[in-house]
């Protein structure tokens, strides 16, 4: 009994925000990184508008929309984190909005694809703004276990947008065109900037705050990647986000012309995303029982297990949907417990550096994912094959790392 008492102390906040309830802080960090989610899967409908509108010769090109997308975000986030230690957590937030909303306004009227890219990478170098300093305000506020369960119950709230954007998406495009699309997302990031504006708390101490100078930013980027069992663990959800984009690259492909879902395969899709955000909750009820690690280890063992029976299964030929999409379903739930625990796991030891140990992770996560997923995307042809094999090695990958961490033991405590 006193044992339990003693876990459940350690999920109260470090630094609890008197102007703001702990249920709009979750959902306001939630809103922010889900401005990612919403600006890369509301265009998965419009991709092959976008191939037939800009005249592409091979529809795989389109996937470039996100990739570009992805790779500005990644590169953005190694400034934006010193940026966001040294002068606080809001004023980079703000900056970043400003480039979002001017760029969604731009991708309008993008004469060419080529610029189209162009536009987007610009976006990523804005919008990694979000998710540096949500993090980070969320390390800042929290610790532990603690951390764990804002980042499970943030991932369930945001990944209501992956339910809802291709269906939205969709929509649009029955209304207009692919660039009505954008002009939407222009004006979520205004309301979403404004709400943060009035809401969001500065949770970066003036003691706290790191000398913007060369040798001080490359000072904590050292102390970041010095830290073996952090960077570790911060390279699995590298792997598993990968995984991700290598199926939301190659998703509208797979449900339309393999499985001829149509215009249903929003719905297709949102079903899996529902999986996930079901994942996350639980993920934050479990939490504080279980642990990080317990819940992290379990399910990467149970996401290697079921992308292998999906690969076994592609040797054969079609795989029926049933099985597709059940075996899908298992690996995305899993990715909820992966991603949470093992972000919490890297970030717990670099409170004092938590902006430049968002910003190092998240560019080692967003480049290396964004490469990944890319590879699997473009290797798509008409089969399951490609996706199949790309998750399975994703996994193996997975559990090497943390082997490597826990040197060799799985299950321990998250006190140890």
């Amino acid at each position: 009994m006193l044992n339990f008492f003693s876990k459940r102390n350690i999920l109260r906040p470090i630094k609890p925000q008197k102007d703001i309830s702990k249920f709009e802080f979750t959902a306001l960090i939630a809103a922010l990184l889900a401005l990612n989610a919403l600006t890369i899967d509301i265009m998965l409908p419009a991709l092959p508008d976008i191939a037939a509108s800009l005249r592409l010769s091979n529809a795989n090109d389109a996937q470039l929309v996100i990739s570009s997308y992805l790779f500005g975000v990644g590169i953005s986030m190694l400034f934006f984190g010193p940026i966001s230690d040294r002068f606080g957590r809001r004023a980079p937030l703000y900056f970043g909005f400003t480039i979002y909303i001017l760029t969604s306004l731009a991708a309008i009227i993008a004469p060419s694809f080529a610029m189209l890219l162009l536009v987007r990478f610009v976006q990523g170098l804005g919008t990694a703004a979000f998710r540096v300093v949500a993090i980070a305000v969320v390390r800042d506020s929290y610790s532990g276990r603690a951390m764990a369960e804002i980042m499970s119950l943030t991932y369930m709230i945001f990944m209501i947008v992956p339910i809802l954007a291709p269906g939205v998406g969709q929509i649009i495009l029955f209304a207009g065109d692919w660039k009505l699309i954008f002009l939407f997302v222009a004006m979520i990031g205004i309301i979403t900037g404004v709400w943060a504006y009035f809401r969001l708390p500065e949770t970066l101490d003036k003691a706290d705050q790191r000398p913007f100078t060369l040798q001080s930013v490359l000072g904590g980027f050292k102390i970041v990647l010095s830290n073996k069992f952090a960077t570790l663990y911060a390279i699995v959800p590298m792997f598993m986000f990968g995984a991700l984009l290598g199926f939301l690259n190659s998703s509208q492909q797979i449900f339309v012309e393999i499985y001829d879902f149509g215009v249903y395969f929003p719905v297709a899709f949102a079903g899996i995303a529902l999986a996930m955000a079901i994942a996350a909750y639980l993920n934050s009820r479990m939490v504080g029982h279980f642990g990080m690690r317990r819940i992290a280890h379990f399910a990467i063992l149970i996401f290697v297990m079921s992308s292998i029976l999906l690969f076994l299964f592609s040797l054969f030929g079609e795989i029926h949907i049933v099985i597709f999409y059940s075996l899908i379903l298992v690996c995305l739930f899993m990715f909820s417990w992966i991603s949470a625990n093992t972000n919490s796991l890297a970030m717990q030891p670099l409170g004092k550096v938590a902006g430049t140990a968002a910003a190092a992770f998240g560019f080692i996560q967003t480049i290396g994912a964004t490469a990944i997923g890319m590879i699997i995307g473009r290797m798509f042809n008409q089969t399951i094959i490609p996706l199949a094999i790309g998750f399975s090695l994703v996994g193996i990958a997975c559990l090497l790392l943390v082997l490597i961490a826990e040197k060799g033991k799985l299950f321990g405590s998250d006190e140890e």
